[in-house]
């Protein structure tokens, strides 16, 4: 995917989970919304970085970068959405566009992608973006308010709280 498929993705992903971490529809909604798209687009831009230097879709675009931005938050106790953002741009150039990207760079050069993509420059880039997009928030929905009633995970109100 190209830049304005990553930002629509943020942006999108952004007020559906604003939406699934708090439903009420009230100023609280409006509050996760902007506390998740904020961060989330940060994160979704950043692998594209590599553009000015390195290698794209190598340098910035692997398991190790993935792996820094989860701890990010542990250490630092901030940007907790900025890993959800770089996770999704992933998703994106792997199911979303014909080439991939190399998820163990730099140990390995090859890129790993699905059949399912698109080339960026297509007319229906912008709808696999969506349609990636409504999968991902259905596995964020299944994971914050249907997989707590089996497994002992934080509810979608202790997440709003610790982010807020």
């Amino acid at each position: 995917m190209d830049k304005e498929g990553h930002v629509l993705n943020a942006i999108a992903l952004g007020i559906g989970l604003g939406f699934i971490l708090e439903p009420s529809g009230t100023m609280e909604t409006l509050r996760a919304v902007v506390a998740v798209t904020i961060p989330l687009s940060l994160g979704a831009l950043f692998p594209d970085v590599d553009t000015a230097f390195g290698k794209h879709r190598k340098t910035l675009h692997n398991l190790p970068v993935l792996f820094l931005f989860l701890v990010f938050p542990v250490v630092f106790g901030n940007l907790q959405y900025v890993w959800i953002g770089v996770l999704t741009h992933y998703v994106l150039d792997i199911v979303g566009s014909k080439r991939g990207i190399a998820l163990f760079y730099p140990l390995l050069s090859d890129e790993y992608g699905f059949p399912t993509g698109v080339t960026t420059s297509s007319k229906f880039a912008n709808v696999v973006t969506l349609v990636i997009t409504g999968l991902e928030l259905a596995v964020a929905a299944v994971i914050i308010h249907v997989l707590p009633q089996y497994v002992d995970l934080p509810t979608a109100a202790e997440i709003t709280n610790a982010v807020l």
